[in-house]
C-alpha cells in the first residue's frame, strides 16, 4: 500500500477518529484502519459500540489496507511539517511514514484481525439542520447520567420523533432535560442512543446549516455529518415513564431573568466546595428572594426582585444542576413552577414547550 495526501486533511480525520478508539485487551481496536483504492483512503475506528468512517481524497499507488495506532499516527502528523504525508506498508507490516524531512518507520497490524464495523441500511431517515441537532443534545445530554449503575439506560439520550415532533430527553434520576422540535419528516421513531456517541456525533459538526441524516434500525444508528459516518449500537431496554414524574400541579410560579439568576448562583456557588453536596439555600417570596450558602469555605448571600405567585417557602438546590438547566435554556426569561421545598420544580419557556428542566430539591437542615 502506497498512497500520498494533504497531512492537515488526514490528521483532522485521524485525530476525529481517535476519540472514540478505547484501550482493550485487543490491541488492533487500539489502531485506524485505512484502506487505500482508486484516489481514495478510507479510515475507520471501532471500539465494538461505535464506529467512525471517513473517506479522504489521496494519491493512491498501491492498493492495501494496514491498522496503524491512533495514538501514535496522530502525533506523528501533528508533528511533522510537510504539506503532504505519504505512507508506504509492505507484506511485513512495516509502516513508511514521510512528511517534510522527517520519515518514521513504525510497525503496523494486520487489517484482517480488525473486526467488521456495523453498518445501517439507508432506508429509515431522519434529517434535521446541524444547528439544531447540537442544540438540541447540548440542551439534554448535561442531563444523562454518567455511570451505570442499575440503570444502564439512564447513561442514554432517548431521542423520539412522532407526528414530525422530535424530542430528546435526558435523565440521570435527580434532574431530567427535554427538548423538543418541529422536523419536516413522515418517519416516526424512539430510540435510546449512549450519551458519548451522541456527544461525539455533534462534535464533528461544522457547519450548523448542514443537514445530517440519521438513519435507525432495530438496533443501530448512524449519523452522516460533513463526509464521516459515525455508526452506533442502541441501549437495549425500556426508557423510564418520565411523563409520571413531571408534577401536574404547583403552588407557587415565578417569572425570572435568566442571566441574572445564573450570574447570583455563579457567585454563591464561590462558597460551595462540593457541589453535590452544599445545597443553596433559595427563599422564595414578594418582593424579594434570597440566595443562601454555607460551607467550609464560608458563607454568601444575595437577593433577587421576585413577584412569587402562592405562598413564600424555602427550598434547597443544587447549584451546577440549576446553572446545567438555565444555560441550556438560552432564553432570556423563564418560568419556573414549584410544589414547595419537598418536589421537584420545573423551568419551562414562557409561550411555547420547547425546552422543560426539572430538578429535585435537595436536603436542608
Amino acid at each position: 500500500m502506497i498512497f500520498t495526501t494533504q497531512r492537515s486533511e488526514l490528521l483532522e480525520a485521524v485525530q476525529n477518529l481517535s476519540r472514540i478508539v478505547t484501550k482493550t485487551s485487543q490491541p488492533v481496536l487500539e489502531g485506524i484502519l485505512m484502506s487505500a483504492e482508486q484516489g481514495k483512503v478510507t479510515l475507520v475506528s471501532y471500539n465494538l459500540e461505535m464506529s467512525m468512517k471517513k473517506e479522504i481524497y489521496a494519491n493512491t499507488e498501491t492498493d492495501g489496507d494496514i491498522v496503524i495506532s491512533a495514538k501514535l499516527l496522530s502525533e506523528i502528523l501533528r508533528r511533522s511539517d510537510g504539506a503532504s504525508v505519504t505512507i508506504e506498508a509492505d507484506d511485513r507490516l512495516m509502516c513508511h511514514i514521510k512528511s517534510g524531512n522527517a520519515v518514521f518507520d513504525i510497525m503496523g497490524m494486520s487489517a484482517e484481525d480488525f473486526p467488521e464495523s456495523p453498518s445501517v441500511p439507508e432506508s429509515d431517515k431522519i434529517t434535521m439542520p446541524g444547528g439544531l441537532l447540537k442544540e438540541m443534545v447540548r440542551g439534554t445530554l448535561f442531563a444523562v447520567a454518567t455511570t451505570e449503575g442499575s440503570r444502564p439506560i439512564l447513561t442514554g439520550l432517548n431521542i423520539s420523533v412522532e407526528k414530525g415532533v422530535a424530542k430528546f430527553i435526558g435523565i440521570d434520576g435527580r434532574r431530567m432535560g427535554i427538548r423538543k422540535e418541529h422536523l419536516n419528516t413522515e418517519i416516526d421513531c424512539n430510540f435510546v442512543i449512549s450519551g458519548k456517541a451522541i456527544g461525539e456525533a455533534v462534535k464533528i459538526i461544522n457547519n450548523d446549516d448542514e443537514d445530517i441524516d440519521m438513519f435507525v434500525s432495530k438496533m443501530l444508528v448512524s449519523f452522516k455529518i460533513d463526509g464521516y459516518t459515525l455508526v452506533s449500537r442502541l441501549l437495549e431496554g425500556v426508557f423510564v415513564n418520565y411523563e409520571k414524574a413531571i408534577p401536574k400541579e404547583f403552588t407557587q410560579t415565578v417569572q425570572v431573568k435568566t442571566r441574572d439568576i445564573i450570574d447570583i448562583i455563579e457567585r454563591i456557588s464561590l462558597v460551595v466546595n462540593d457541589r453535590l453536596t452544599t445545597p443553596v439555600r433559595c427563599s422564595f417570596g414578594t418582593p424579594v428572594s434570597t440566595f443562601k450558602c454555607i460551607s467550609a469555605l464560608g458563607s454568601a448571600t444575595d437577593t433577587y426582585e421576585t413577584e412569587v405567585t402562592g405562598p413564600e417557602f424555602e427550598i434547597g438546590i443544587n447549584s451546577q444542576y440549576l446553572l446545567d438547566a438555565l444555560r441550556a435554556t438560552e432564553a432570556d426569561e423563564v418560568k419556573i413552577s414549584f410544589k414547595g421545598g419537598n418536589e421537584g420544580f420545573l423551568i419551562e419557556p414562557l409561550d411555547s414547550d420547547s425546552f422543560l428542566y426539572m430538578i429535585m430539591p435537595m436536603r436542608i437542615k
